[in-house]
């Protein structure tokens, strides 16, 4: 005990010298926020593993993630000393925490945290996100004209804590690039660009950007974007996965996305309906439909399987992604014993799993074909409201006429193809749900029979009615939920941003990160509450705000200050999802067809892909499938489309909500070779060429088509120089002109000279890799 006691001062002093005398907590806005900015999360590292909630691993009968249990430690004993204190700043190796077969250590810092916040009374407080939002104070601005709305204040104010200043505005046609990427998934027309500016010049940039954001919004093509990021979060495919990975007919639940985007649906409602559309009173058929969002997991239908042990695999399946999309926690930690660092129980977790366990589904699904329970959809339904047919736009580039859509630009399921769509439905008698011994389907626990319930950590369900998902549904929205106003807002602000105000948006619990802004996080997610749940609301706040509307010009000293712009002092800078970037090559050729809903299509892929592992092989679709938008591109499991993988698509095995933004080799030959880019540039060289356009007139041409302004005298010569090494090279191989203008299946309609017109194709394909071109600035 005397090395304890002797080391205590000298580890104090250390840490006095090394980082001053001043209190780490008190430089916090209050102490218990201190406590779960700076303590909790060292507590949770390096002493949750075996002195946290999982009961199984816990040591010495101590809880450190509780307040009551904790003050065993952190407060005096009849000998004078704090035993935790003790055990943290000792030498010995039996008895220093953490110890070192542990495998961590803690830093003189992070002691000296541990030491003031134990000499201020060690305050506590809940885990942040386990408790209500509560409405900020938004921070005084008085004087300064930067400020749009308040979360420009919130965002201000850590700038000035940080010694940092925003960026200036970005200029129109940067900005409404951003705004139609962030709100459609497609790059504005020039049309668009110069409307936009004109407006900005006429009426001030606030009232401009308002009136384009009226404009995104109303169109279907934001529907399309919103549901994209939505069918990732609900691991959404066209075939089950697994080995045997057999095709199913789940469009129609994608449609319901659309549609429910498309009419501006509130998220509460839009959260109830899809994991308890068919227990509503009187259900809808779209509301038994949006249930097949519980429906999306994979499916095994491989000989031999045993039936009961998929079944609990795809109920396990539900509970993790209501715990990933809805509540940011992860749910599957605490499937096969206590969750060790959130107050979540084995036993909790299976009493969410009751909510799930009564669907009246068989563990291996069919040879082909959706899985019970299923229902039957009318031969042909609209997916948007036919009042809705107007707000219809035409492709950012408009479609040649050859390839216009006679119709009203709905898709249709084709004739004598199945439609229906995997739907939840509960068996008249619940199951018995049992507590499974890790997690083993065939090891359950019948001492106790398990009821729905959620974690007592979160709330109680008030419903009188028997437990039921419907109960589950309301109470996530019911306004005393802690969590689902944040995790939504904060994929919103991700969306946009390209990191959440908490960057692991998957994970709000104690080992996710920390919020750079709570207080902001925090406001938002009671603006969309007190707005009715509106989505739109949220993202119009986030658009119309100053911190959005930066420059993404990075000076030096911020890129030394704040080298992730982890405090917004710049707009962000980054490359485009591979959707997106399909998406913007087609609408640039005029080949973008735009039609919604429907079943999937299968555009161009190399077919050899499929069947150098499968027997299966790829049967392109032809016309105007080649063109649609890469939503609709059919996902297979096992072989997801390379154009989309190779910039980090989820693959959509599990539910994912966030993705890592790489920059690989791979994806710059992607862009280079593959056939629909390659395609795409040829059409836009054939859109702008004529015999009456001068090379220079073409080369700005296409260079404003895909940047939104003229090239700079610099940058054309530049241009030029590349135009005339092609064309140089194409009149001396002719060949390889006619190979190149020859990739893809739309007919070539431009009647110039083949040499002119393949050095043009390969100047756009030049510019379609510009990281002008390819990134959101």
């Amino acid at each position: 005990m005397s090395k304890l006691r002797t080391s205590l001062p000298i580890v104090i002093g250390l840490a006095t010298l090394q980082y001053g005398s001043s209190s780490i907590l008190a430089q916090m806005p209050d102490e218990t926020r201190g406590f779960n900015q700076v303590v909790r999360p060292l507590l949770s590292e390096n002493c949750y593993p075996c002195h946290g909630p999982d009961t199984a691993t816990r040591a010495a009968d101590l809880r450190l993630d509780n307040e009551r249990e904790a003050r065993r430690v952190t407060d005096r004993g009849e000998d004078g000393q704090i035993l935790l204190l003790q055990r943290v700043l000792s030498t010995d190796p039996d008895e220093i925490m953490p110890p070192p077969e542990a495998g961590k250590s803690l830093t003189v810092a992070e002691k000296k945290m541990l030491v003031d916040w134990v000499e201020s009374g060690a305050p506590w407080k809940q885990h942040w996100s386990f408790m209500r939002p509560e409405s900020p104070p938004v921070p005084a601005t008085s004087g300064n004209q930067w400020c749009q709305n308040p979360i420009d204040t919130f965002i201000l104010s850590e700038l000035h804590r940080q010694g940092l200043e925003p960026n200036p505005a970005a200029e129109p046609g940067t900005l409404a690039r951003r705004l139609c990427f962030d709100l459609t998934g497609l790059p504005p027309t020039l049309y668009q660009i110069r409307d936009f500016e004109t407006s900005c010049n006429a009426r001030g940039m606030a009232a401009a950007v308002n009136d384009f954001i009226d404009e995104l919004m109303a169109s279907p093509l934001y529907a399309e974007h919103m549901s994209l990021g939505w069918l990732e979060a609900a691991r959404y495919a066209d075939t089950d996965g697994y080995q045997n990975d057999r095709y199913r007919y789940q469009h129609a639940w994608r449609d319901w996305v659309l549609k429910a985007f498309n009419e501006k649906m509130p998220y509460d409602q839009f959260v109830i309906e899809q994991l308890a559309g068919d227990l509503l009173p009187a259900a809808s058929l779209w509301q038994q439909v949006a249930t097949g969002f519980c429906r999306n997991h994979r499916i095994n239908s491989e000989d031999g399987s045993i039936p009961e042990e998929w079944r609990v695999e795809y109920v396990a399946d539900r509970v993790d992604t209501l715990g990933t999309v809805f509540l940011g926690l992860t749910m599957g930690c605490a499937r096969c014993h206590d969750h060790k660092y959130d107050p979540i129980s084995q036993r909790e977790y299976y009493q969410l799993f009751a909510f799930f366990n009564n669907v009246a589904e068989h563990g291996v699904g069919p040879n082909n074909g959706n899985s019970p329970p299923f229902i039957e959809l009318p031969a042909s339904w609209p997916i948007i409201n036919e009042a809705d047919d107007k707000a219809l736009v035409p492709a950012p580039v408009e479609l040649r006429a050859a390839r216009k859509d006679a119709g009203n630009g709905l898709q249709r399921p084709q004739a004598g193809e199945p439609n229906t769509v995997m739907v939840m439905h509960d068996l008249p008698q619940p199951r018995m749900t049992f507590r499974l011994l890790r997690g083993q389907y065939n090891l359950p626990d019948t001492s106790e029979k398990l009821l729905p319930a959620i974690p007592t950590a979160l709330a109680t369900i008030t419903s009188t009615s028997p437990g039921n998902r419907l109960d589950l549904a309301r109470w996530l929205v019911d306004g005393k939920n802690p969590l689902t106003s944040r995790v939504y807002v904060n994929r919103l602000w991700q969306q946009v941003f390209g990191r959440g105000i908490v960057e692991t948006s998957e994970n709000l619990g104690a080992q996710g990160s920390l919020p750079s802004h709570p207080e902001l996080l925090d406001w938002l997610a009671l603006e969309l509450e007190q707005s009715g749940w509106n989505i739109q609301h949220v993202q119009r706040l986030i658009c119309t705000s100053a911190t959005y509307q930066q420059s993404s010009d990075v000076p030096d000293e911020k890129l030394r200050s704040d080298p992730e712009n982890r405090w917004l002092a710049r707009a962000v800078r980054s490359r485009l999802p591979g959707f997106v970037l399909r998406d913007q090559a087609l609408a640039f050729a005029g080949l973008l067809v735009n039609r919604i809903g429907g079943p999937s299509v299968k555009p161009y892929m190399p077919p050899e892909i499929w069947s150098s592992i499968s027997n299966n092989t790829y049967d392109q679709d032809a016309g105007e499938s080649l063109f649609r938008r890469s939503l609709y591109t059919y996902w297979r499991r096992t072989i997801p489309p390379p154009t989309m993988v190779n910039f980090n698509a989820a693959p959509r095995e599990v539910c994912i909500v966030r993705t890592e933004v790489t920059n690989t080799p791979l994806q710059a030959l992607t862009l280079l070779n593959n056939v629909t880019f390659v395609e795409a540039a040829r059409c836009m060289a054939e859109r702008i060429a004529s015999p009456e356009n001068s090379t220079d007139e073409c080369v700005v041409a296409l260079f404003e088509l895909a940047t939104g302004r003229k090239p700079e005298a610099v940058e054309q010569d530049v241009l030029r120089h590349s135009w005339q090494m092609a064309h140089r090279y194409y009149l001396e191989h002719p060949d390889a002109a006619n190979d190149l203008l020859a990739v893809g299946e739309s007919p070539r309609v431009s009647q110039i000279e083949v040499t002119k017109l393949a050095a043009l194709t390969n100047l756009a394909l030049t510019i379609l890799n510009l990281d002008e071109v390819i990134c959101k600035e």
